[in-house]
């Protein structure tokens, strides 16, 4: 069966209610012409966004995500929030382990498992990110820093719970630097990305799995990324906080 093209936007910390309001409106309508069963679209705005951006959404096909998830119930987590209450606003999807959550917040695989498994728990979709830096590419360590945090993340993750996950992989070095991947050197780790899943959980549930490029993909580049073999979509950041040019990368990487 072939993989469904999944492309979400990461608005990370931008867009006020208002201006979440005024955006998702605007992707309403732009996304009336593309067709549901050719991709899965979502945004995740910031937590103070999402009820906004659940209301202006209604009756479309771009689904809401959040942008990280604790892994208890309730309890002394200052500035955290829960499944619970993600799930009762709406929310369908949630980004666990970005970069930026890993680089500035102390992130772990870890607690990137913890949070995993907290998803699974309340029925979200979970996008799990994982990726190198500059310097571990350069030094030949990519392979080896993505097996690790797969591995890592996945501890303890059984086969019909992998299977409602979506990997996202983020080269930390093409992030908002204008740098990206050429194609070949994306599906190459992609590849290398299912490979790795396939030993922990099959082959067959790996060609299922659903992989985002998430580094740097604009409206001019996602046709090519996309159409690689192993390549399902994106996790988009700047390109997604503009109705036109989040719109023309998704009609372009499903043309």
């Amino acid at each position: 069966m072939a993989r469904k093209v999944f492309i979400a936007g990461n608005w990370k910390m931008n867009k006020t209610a208002a201006e979440t309001r005024e955006l998702c409106k605007a992707l309403k309508e732009k996304f009336a012409d593309i067709c549901p069963n050719c991709v899965d679209v979502a945004v995740c705005p910031p937590f103070t966004s999402i009820a906004a951006a659940i209301e202006e959404l209604k009756g479309s096909n771009i689904k809401v995500g959040a942008q990280n998830i604790h892994w208890a119930d309730n309890g002394a987590f200052t500035g955290e929030i829960s499944g619970a209450m993600l799930k009762e606003m709406g929310v369908e999807y949630v980004i666990i382990g970005h970069s930026e959550r890993r680089q500035y917040f102390g992130e772990t695989d870890e607690t990137v498992n913890k949070r995993l498994q907290a998803a699974l728990k309340y029925e979200l979709k979970p996008i799990v990110c994982i990726g190198e830096t500059l310097a571990e590419r350069e030094g030949g360590k990519t392979e080896a820093v993505l097996e690790k945090q797969i591995k890592g993340a996945f501890a303890g993750i059984k086969e019909c719970c992998f299977k409602k996950v979506v990997i996202a992989y983020e080269p930390v070095w093409a992030i908002g630097t204008g740098k990206t991947a050429t194609p070949d050197m994306a599906e190459e780790t992609h590849k290398f990305i299912r490979k790795v899943c396939a030993e922990l959980y099959g082959e067959a549930l790996a060609e299922e799995t659903v992989i985002q490029y998430g580094g740097s993909m604009k409206p001019e580049n996602s046709q090519q990324l996309v159409a690689q073999k192993d390549i399902d979509g994106g996790l988009i950041g700047g390109a997604a906080l503009k109705a036109d040019s989040f719109h023309d990368l998704v009609k372009n990487a499903i043309a």
